[in-house]
């Protein structure tokens, strides 16, 4: 096999991805490379249409194909009710616990010192703004529970505090150093129950 040639950078690219080795690349490359060619239209233009036509949601954050996204647009939700989470995958997690009909937004990740990512490098602006003309009565702040986790619930909750809003953050159920979109429906449905205040 030519080690520069279109397979070999089929494989390099898939194992690019984050979670993909080396054997799973090359299977990977293989299975698209004997199926019919309509897979691999179809996969390329599923990824060239989200690459085109995903964008952040002017109000939540959250990655959508319209603006504002369903969950910002649906009228049933309560808007007294702000959950924060990490990342948009994590906006996916808490709705299949189907324990939370408030609205959301998304960090796009978590403070990090060691990382070099402090709160000017999330969406901490926009949330602010967000607060300032919104009827939120609480947040709760759905980091996950890990040391960067913590330490973004704790300067959001000295953050917004002040303006006499709750500030609670999810309880029992998360084992310390997990991820939300790992946890299951369950977990997280007891986790926004036994939620704590912050500060």
């Amino acid at each position: 096999m030519n080690s520069t040639g279109p397979i070999a950078r089929l494989v390099d690219e898939f194992a690019r991805l984050p979670g993909i080795g080396p054997k799973t690349a090359q299977r990977l490359a293989f299975h698209i490379l004997d199926a019919p060619p309509e897979v691999a239209r179809n996969l390329a233009g599923a990824l060239t249409d989200a690459r085109d036509n995903i964008r952040r949601c002017s109000l939540c954050c959250d990655l959508t194909d319209s603006d504002p996204c369903v969950i910002c647009r649906d009228p049933r939700r309560n808007t007294e009710i702000l959950c924060v989470v990490e990342q948009p995958r994590d906006v996916i997690a808490m709705e299949k616990s189907r324990g939370f009909r408030g609205r959301y937004h998304v960090l796009h990740g978590a403070i990090s010192p060691m990382g070099g990512i402090g709160p000017g490098d999330l969406t901490v602006r926009e949330l602010l703004e967000r607060l300032a003309v919104s009827s939120v009565k609480e947040m709760i702040v759905a980091t996950n529970p890990n040391v960067e986790g913590d330490a973004t619930a704790l300067y959001l909750a000295r953050l917004i505090k002040p303006s006499g809003i709750k500030v609670t953050r999810i309880a029992h159920g998360l084992p310390v150093g997990a991820s939300l979109e790992y946890a299951d429906e369950m977990t997280l449905s007891k986790a926004l129950e036994g939620r704590q205040e912050l500060g």
